[in-house]
Parts: C-alpha cells; sequence; structure tokens
C-alpha cells in the first residue's frame, strides 16, 4: 500500500509502498478514505512526543472495513466507521466503566503503531472501538471528528458540564479551539473565542462566537462575561494561555486543559492563590470514547452540529507530509486541513 513514512524526528515525510497491515485477531483493518492532519501528529513528527520509528502518522481517519479478526463480532467488512484517536483495550476497569480515553493499555493509530497516513490502517479491540457512521455523515467530515471534534465535545460535555447560558472562553482556535466553539453553539452558550490570527478569528466569528479577540485582556473578558466566564478552554497548551483561562474565570469556574503541555510548558505554574480563593476547578481532557460518539452524531444528523464548517480545504495523500511541515509555521488557511483518498 502507499503511505507517508518518516524515519526520524524532523525527517522529511515521504509517500512510499510499504506493507499493508496484518489485521489483529480482536481487530480490523480499514481502507482510508480521509484522515485528518492535526498538530498532535506534528508533535510526534518533531520529536515532542516519542513515537516507534520509522513512523506513519494520522489518527483522525474514516473509511470502510476491508477485513476482521477471528474475534471481531459486531463488524463486517464494507461497514463504514470511524475511530476515536485513543483506542482502549476493552477489557480493563476503565475501559468497562466507559472511560477508555484514559485506558491504560490504550493505542493510538500513528502513535503507538502505523496510523492513517496510509491506504489502510489496523485498529485494535475493533467491536470496542470502531464507530459506525450514519449514513448522512460523509467521510471527509468523519475524518474531522476523532480528535479535535471529539475531544471538543468531551471536553465541554463530560468534563466542564456546559449549560446553556454559560459564557466559555476559548484559547486559540485552530482545529481544537474552532470545535469548541461550534459546539458550545450547539449546546446554547455564549462565547469569547482568543486568537492572534484575524483569520482564524474571522471564522470563530462565522462559527458562532460572541465575541473575538486577539490576545486575553483580563478586564474586557470580565466585562464581556458579565463577570467572569464559567468555563474556559486552553487549545493552545501554553503557561500563558493555561494561566490566562484560570485567570478569566468567575468564581466556581472550570477550566479544561486540552493543549498538550510539553517541553518547556510540562510544568507549568498555576496561579493557585485565585484558584483556591474563588474555588475554581481544572479539569484534563484527553479524547473521547467510541461509547460516547452516539450522543454527538445525533447533533450531527438533527443538524445542530456541522463538522465540515471547519474544514479548511482537502488535499490528497501525496501532500500530506507537506501539510505536516507546514504546521511549523501559522496555518495560511485557517481550519482543518483533511487528506482525501
Amino acid at each position: 500500500m502507499r503511505a507517508v513514512v518518516y524515519t526520524a524526528s524532523g525527517a522529511i515525510p515521504e509517500l512510499v509502498e510499504v506493507p499493508a497491515p496484518e489485521c489483529p485477531y480482536d481487530g480490523a483493518v480499514v481502507e482510508v478514505r480521509a484522515t485528518g492532519v492535526c498538530r498532535s501528529d506534528w508533535h510526534a513528527w518533531k520529536g515532542h512526543d516519542q513515537v516507534p520509528l520509522p513512523n506513519i502518522p494520522g489518527h483522525e481517519f474514516a473509511g470502510v472495513v476491508t477485513q476482521v479478526g477471528r474475534d471481531v463480532a459486531s463488524f463486517k467488512a464494507g461497514d463504514r466507521v470511524t475511530v476515536p484517536f485513543v483506542n482502549g483495550c476493552g477489557r480493563c476497569a476503565y475501559c468497562v466503566g466507559g472511560q477508555a480515553q484514559v485506558c491504560p493499555d490504550q493505542t493510538q493509530p500513528g502513535f503507538t503503531h502505523p496510523g492513517s497516513f496510509a491506504e489502510l490502517v489496523a485498529v485494535r479491540a475493533a467491536d470496542f472501538n470502531l464507530v459506525r457512521l450514519p449514513d448522512d455523515v460523509d467521510f471527509v467530515s468523519a475524518a474531522a471528528l476523532g480528535c479535535r471534534f471529539a475531544t471538543s465535545f468531551h471536553a465541554l460535555t463530560a468534563q466542564a458540564g456546559m449549560a446553556a447560558g454559560e459564557w466559555l472562553v476559548v484559547f486559540g482556535c485552530g482545529g481544537v479551539g474552532l470545535s469548541a466553539v461550534l459546539v458550545a453553539r450547539a449546546l446554547r452558550a455564549r462565547v469569547v473565542a482568543i486568537d492572534p490570527s484575524a483569520d482564524a478569528r474571522a471564522l470563530a466569528k462565522r462559527l458562532g462566537a460572541d465575541f473575538t479577540l486577539p490576545a486575553y485582556d483580563p478586564a474586557l473578558v470580565a466585562e464581556l462575561t458579565q463577570g467572569g466566564a464559567h468555563v474556559s478552554l486552553d487549545a493552545v497548551g501554553s503557561a500563558h494561555t493555561a494561566a490566562s483561562g484560570v485567570r478569566s474565570l468567575r468564581r466556581r469556574g472550570r477550566h479544561v486543559q486540552v493543549g498538550l503541555m510539553l517541553a518547556e510548558h510540562a510544568e507549568a505554574p498555576l496561579p493557585w492563590g485565585e484558584l483556591v480563593a474563588k474555588e475554581l476547578s481544572v479539569i484534563g481532557s484527553h479524547g473521547m470514547a467510541a461509547a460516547d460518539y452516539p450522543p454527538m452524531l445525533d447533533l450531527i444528523t438533527a443538524g445542530r452540529l456541522d463538522p465540515k464548517l471547519l474544514l479548511g480545504r482537502t488535499v490528497g495523500l501525496e501532500s500530506a507530509g507537506a501539510e505536516l511541515m507546514a504546521m511549523d509555521h501559522p496555518p495560511a488557511t485557517p481550519g482543518v486541513t483533511v487528506v482525501e483518498l
């Protein structure tokens, strides 16, 4: 099969011929029809996350099942599917309890084993991790769900408990932040979106943000949200944005950390005085289990959520490596880039 491969951290990803993946006894092989280009892939390529080398990146994908293992009961060849980027083992207490996104034995295509910048990708524990796509959700839209969109949905619904009428402040209007704007509006919340890029702010506004700002201004955020946000979400992952998210909250507010805190930001301090005095909550959020996809898909089929609004552009597999390397710089086009096969 054709796949995009890099052999070392920062090495140029190349489109080459590689052996097709073997089907796990409990898993499936999926023919990839669309796969997102995500900043998490960029972190792995840069060496911020350690992955086996050589590596095929890609973890946000949708396609058609071509083969299932002998122990798979719920799926068959020909099924249209997508997959969360965290694949749970399906056996541990966390998976059994519906929290596969924190499974200690999780696998992740593109990180623990070859990913979806390829014509075929293997999925472990298929009965537990595959998500059947409704007929009216196309592959390109579905490819935007597996990481950024699902992560934002889980962050705001399960983790933050976002309610109608509450204020959300989003730091960063890349894929995760823009997804959060869409999800918040579907939940009938109100949104302030913060990003230095005028194009990203304009897209956030079109997606439903009530206000957009080029930088965090404590006094202005407090004024716009009538005393501070109920929920803040850091989609960037930096010491500045995490601390600003906490400072943007009203009393008893909830900060959700979605952006990866890596390198020099890994042990960043927070304004603990405010956190204690205002009884604030700081919550991590890491993907979303396959079992939690139905409510999100219901909102999509009902027309209240449209992940395709996040789409910046589509490219072919031959351009996937260049798109990954281009993340060294601010995007020329806001929104999500999807590789269509």
